[in-house]
């Protein structure tokens, strides 16, 4: 206790001792309300460039565009870097679906992506198969990373994701119901499972956080308020049980079958209410491996449920035209800077994913954290200031697919704590902004207390928008968003936690996340607030602290 204690005494003296740079960033908050820049942006990633889908030519087009508008504000070495994806791309050019018997309908879906085009318009009856399932899983035991998944809001959850989860069926179950039905698809249209039931939700998630729970959380003399461990929540993976089969193991039998009894289409449920819609991609991203599939709309897959427990034959009619660009197996970062002066040797980093899901524009995951990183540049480019460390925006692709962007820049220019590149020991920070359009209310960084106490006193400028602290972390696990690619290899990455909005119910991932979904005031708060942070650190005497050698916390594989 008397060590933690005079740990937080340290930071309270480092903070004391930061200069913070009052006057530019008040200068930031002008130029950015009176003279802005990211709803453009906005609008050209989203309305004229988007989705963006890693691998394919919207995505490259799109980081084509910002290579050039970077360039036009006047930042340095603005380049695509290409890294292996290693997946062909894919993108659907064109696709409607109807009913078409017992009633005359159009249907409500997004295709998943790396999924085949049907064969020209084909006409087909519906049958739906109910794949087995095991028992309940055990109870898992009590959970302690409820601070940490308060950091950032979560990636998952939200109403209709689906019931209870339940344990696989066992290899001798699945073999006998596949046997059973696969005689059952040939030419036809597969509904593959029940439809989910929505309940009305009666309790509205709240779309801003209360200011004192979100001041409590970055409360710096509370150590457990908040000091999240940084992989922003555990991700919830049933107990496994060897005598069962996985669910990749399941679906990999689901495809097989339907390929190989001839089915025509797959529909899933898209098992989310208000209309929403998660299609994401097909786990082989290869469309040899599946049949054509498309998600449709809780509502309209349960009224083809429910016709066909009526005993109608459901026809229906489909036209779906998806293309695969080999030459996506090589993907693009984009990547530009502003020189530094007397430590232009050191770096501070900025950026966020640039790629999407095609359901949408992909506007608040993550063209908008894009353009906020984009414009904290552009303030401090256009105001004609001179960092003394050099600034470097990034805009990564293949985040969606599991930070594989971040990821292999991050091997390629910096190492690991253990295996260090010499860009190493030069990159004092990477800041990042990846949870939609709610305004900034704190950040998290990856590093010792006195990490958080350098940071904490320009985000203490912002209280009056909503701004109340930082937080610290030991977590060198992957997950949620590109920051922990560097926390990964034992650097300082720093993820700003922002208001939820409408982030977790309604736009990630899903066919609403658009241009109008965004709020012009938080973006452009955001912005401001960035650059400040950004500002800050490009012109400290000495680098952000870090894990010594003998503190580094020990090193975690990325997932």
């Amino acid at each position: 206790m008397k060590k933690l204690w005079l740990a937080f005494a340290a930071c309270g003296l480092l903070a004391a001792q930061e200069k913070v740079d009052s006057a530019t960033d008040a200068r930031f908050r002008s130029e950015e309300l009176e003279k802005s820049q990211i709803m453009r942006t906005l609008h050209m990633l989203t309305d004229r460039y988007g989705p963006r889908v890693t691998g394919t030519p919207g995505h490259e087009a799109a980081a084509k565009w910002a290579v050039k508008q970077l360039t036009d504000w006047g930042l340095k070495n603005a380049r695509l870097e290409p890294w292996e994806f290693g997946h062909p791309g894919w993108s659907n050019e064109r696709a409607s679906a109807f009913l078409v018997s017992p009633v005359q309908e159009n249907l409500k879906f997004e295709v998943l992506a790396w999924t085949p085009s049907t064969k020209g318009t084909i006409t087909a009856s519906a049958v739906q198969l109910v794949p087995p399932q095991g028992p309940p899983p055990p109870p898992p035991p009590p959970s302690t990373d409820a601070a940490a998944a308060a950091g950032r809001g979560g990636r998952g959850g939200g109403p209709g994701r689906g019931g209870v989860a339940r344990l696989g069926p066992t290899k001798a179950e699945m073999d006998e119901w596949v046997k059973a039905n696969q005689g059952k698809v040939k030419g036809k249209v597969v509904l593959v499972g029940k439809a989910a039931v929505i309940p009305v939700n009666f309790d509205l998630p709240a779309k801003r956080r209360d200011d004192e729970q979100v001041k409590a959380q970055y409360d710096p003399n509370n150590p457990n308020a908040g000091r999240g461990r940084g992989g922003f929540g555990g991700r919830g993976t049933a107990p496994s049980d060897p005598d069962r089969l996985t669910p990749v193991q399941v679906a990999e039998q689901i495809d097989a079958m339907l390929i190989s009894g001839g089915a025509v289409v797959r529909l899933n449920d898209a098992a989310r209410g208000d209309g929403v819609i998660v299609a994401q991609q097909h786990r082989a991203y290869d469309p040899s491996k599946t049949v054509a599939t498309l998600i449709l709309r809780n509502d309209d897959f349960g009224r083809v449920e429910r016709l066909l427990a009526d005993g109608e034959d459901v026809k229906m009619e489909f036209h779906i035209v998806n293309h695969v660009y080999p030459e996506g197996k090589t993907s693009y970062n984009v990547v530009a800077e502003i020189p530094g002066s007397d430590k232009a040797d050191e770096i501070v980093m900025l950026g966020g994913h640039l790629d999407s899901w095609h359901a949408a524009t992909g506007a608040t995951d993550n063209a908008i954290g894009s353009s906020i990183m984009m414009e904290a540049a552009r303030l401090i480019q256009t105001m004609g200031l001179k960092p003394r460390r050099t600034v470097r925006v990034a805009l990564w692709s293949g985040e969606e697919e599991g930070l594989l962007g971040s990821l292999a820049y991050v091997k390629q220019h910096f190492g690991t704590a253990e295996n260090p590149k010499p860009e190493w020991a030069k990159l004092d920070c990477y800041f990042n902004v990846d949870t939609g359009t709610g305004r900034i209310r704190g950040a998290g960084i990856f590093g010792p207390p006195e990490a958080g106490a350098v940071l904490r006193p320009v985000l203490a400028q912002y209280t009056d928008w909503g701004v109340f602290g930082v937080s610290t972390t030991n977590s060198r696990a992957t997950g949620g968003t590109d920051s922990t690619s560097f926390n990964n290899a034992g650097l300082p990455g720093v993820g700003f936690a922002q208001d939820p909005i409408e982030y977790n119910t309604l736009t990630h991932h899903t066919n609403l996340d658009t241009y109008e979904r965004i709020i012009p005031d938080d973006v452009h708060k955001a912005a401001a607030i960035v650059a400040a942070a950004v500002w800050h650190m490009a012109n400290r005497d000495e680098m952000v602290p870090r894990f010594t050698k003998e503190t580094m916390p020990a090193p975690v594989e990325a997932r």
